[in-house]
């Protein structure tokens, strides 16, 4: 009797979803434990305890029948994400950056554990924003309408904004777009939005955005004309991942790795190819395409409308997350504080990525087959 409730737990869960975030987790545990003596047995832990943890947390959402869960709290997670995030403002810190005067990081009293909220608040702004979707979708074109939406995501990132972390608000806008263009959002509102973000850049670039910020812009793209400073660490990265090579320079060796900053968070991949070269750097971008295309199917094929909609917000932020952190190591974007999915040591995202994973085993779990460019009866 406790198999067969095991086993319907269990079949909640997608094999394509699993396998690859269990190859993800994998690699990361394996690239920590080969640089344990630089990184601390205590980073090796954590990450194997998250994991576990994230496994955990997948089974318990994939269980769950988070329509219903949305149909009735979707507001109050709106709420709550504001809360979050309100909360950081006022007592939240930079973490473990000297750099920036970002307020990304709250601690928990008591435990005394810092956790960055603006990662779970990923999950919660995702269910709501499909919800908000999904009541409009007839009207998504309309400007009222599209008002509420654009307040509804725009408190968010606002709040996200006056913390300090650029790089995070980007991420939210990015997977907001995509959801609203899964949505059926006229294209012509992507090109005014364009418009006017080219029109305001300039009066943002000069008067609003802090000055390490700027430097961290202008020296992003152009990390050369500063390699001492601003540019360093970027390029540092890149110079880490050409030592690395075709196969690596072995599980043990010591490397650049090891004085390049975050190396076992933001840049991960970086060790992760010096470690073991192209071949499973390579294999990394594979494995995380597949992981975006099952769950881009599982959207169209295997849920209702704003199931569909929260699939397409949890495949925007794996690609952006990605997309961005990739690009960072090679030094061809300006560095932010970006993890790379299931791969970045770190208790928080680790965690929220993997309930965002749980949200899409969930949604692929119902039984309902309205495809995402339907209208729900």
């Amino acid at each position: 009797m406790k198999g067969n409730w095991i086993w319907r737990r269990l079949r909640k869960i997608d094999p394509v979803l699993l396998g690859c975030t269990l190859a993800l987790s994998l690699i990361s545990i394996i690239t920590i434990w080969g640089a344990v003596d630089n990184f601390g047995f205590s980073k090796l832990r954590m990450q194997i305890a998250m994991t576990v943890a994230g496994c955990i947390l997948t089974v318990v959402i994939a269980n769950l029948d988070i329509s219903f869960i949305i149909d009735r709290f979707w507001i109050g997670m709106a709420l709550i994400s504001v809360v979050f995030l309100g909360l950081t403002l006022v007592f939240g810190s930079s973490g473990a950056s000297m750099d920036t005067s970002n307020k990304s990081w709250l601690t928990i009293p008591i435990v005394n554990i810092m956790i960055q909220p603006s990662e779970f608040v990923k999950f919660l702004l995702i269910c709501s924003f499909a919800k908000h979707i999904s009541l409009v979708q007839d009207r998504i074109n309309y400007p009222l309408p599209l008002l509420g939406l654009a307040l509804h995501a725009g408190a968010i990132v606002g709040m996200i904004l006056l913390s300090g972390d650029l790089g995070v608000a980007l991420l939210f806008v990015a997977f907001i777009l995509f959801m609203l263009y899964g949505a059926g959002l006229s294209l012509w509102y992507d090109v005014g939005l364009a418009a006017a973000a080219v029109v305001a850049f300039p009066f943002l670039y000069n008067y609003v955005l802090k000055d390490y910020q700027v430097k961290r812009i202008y020296y992003g793209f152009h990390p050369e004309e500063d390699p001492v400073r601003w540019g360093w660490q970027a390029l540092y990265g890149r110079k880490t991942i050409e030592h690395g090579g075709f196969l690596g320079i072995g599980f043990s060796t010591p490397g650049y790795y090891e004085t390049l900053p975050a190396s076992h968070t933001d840049f991960i991949f970086c060790t992760i190819c010096e470690k073991f070269g192209f071949l499973m750097g390579a294999l990394t971008i594979l494995v995380l395409l597949v992981l975006v295309l099952r769950i881009l199917k599982i959207a169209r094929q295997k849920s209702n409308y704003y199931g569909g909609l929260i699939c397409l917000g949890v495949a925007a932020v794996i690609i952006a997350q990605t997309a961005e952190n990739i690009a960072m190591c090679f030094a061809l974007v300006p560095v932010v504080g970006i993890t790379l999915p299931f791969l970045s040591c770190g208790g928080s995202s680790l965690l929220a990525t993997f309930m965002l994973v749980g949200l899409v085993h969930s949604v692929g779990a119902r039984e309902d087959r309205y495809y995402l460019d339907k209208k729900t009866k």
